[in-house]
């Protein structure tokens, strides 16, 4: 019975990191960066292939099915969560607020955050939009930053893929 449990929780072990290398390698793809995401996958599946033999060389086992199962759901969660934590990539926030446009641009920039100010209408009258491309890793420090100042300020934040040109690295 212990042989049964060690083997469906080694089952459980491997699909936890293969489906987390899965979700990393998503990003890599989405962000365009191949090479990266070719050695992940081929990580991610040489995982896979053992967990897959184990299971069809003891198929008899129902156990090893819910191990299988339980490390599929526990990866995607442990996935998410260290790509929450490395934050791949870049993002853009785009920022109105009603009458702080000013200190806001100004804190960030005292932080080493680029902002660029574009005028806008809304349907209230004259607003301007503060956009703002980082890292995705600094996107909660950014928003605090913001929120400093204005806890109203329409906020919305999106993906960006660099394409050419310099964004200037976050320094302290």
């Amino acid at each position: 019975m212990t042989e049964m449990i060690l083997g469906a929780l080694l089952i459980m072990f491997m699909r936890i990191c293969d489906v987390s290398l899965g979700t990393m390698r998503t990003i890599l793809v989405v962000q365009g960066r191949k090479y990266r995401a070719a050695l992940t996958g081929f990580v991610e599946v040489m995982i896979w292939i053992l967990a897959i033999r184990f299971i069809m060389q003891h198929l008899d086992n129902i156990i090893n099915l819910f191990g299988y199962a339980t490390g599929f759901a526990i990866g995607n969660i442990v996935g998410i969560t260290i790509e929450q934590k490395i934050g791949l990539g870049h993002i853009q926030l785009n920022v109105i607020s009603r009458h702080h446009t000013e200190e806001i641009v100004d804190i960030l920039r005292r932080n080493k955050y680029g902002a660029t100010v574009l005028p806008g209408e809304g349907g209230t009258g004259d607003v301007s939009l503060i956009m703002v491309i980082t890292q995705r890793k600094l996107q909660r420090e950014a928003i605090k930053l913001i929120e400093s100042i204005d806890n109203n300020a329409f906020i919305t934040i999106q993906a960006s893929i660099p394409y050419r040109g310099f964004i200037q690295r976050h320094r302290k």
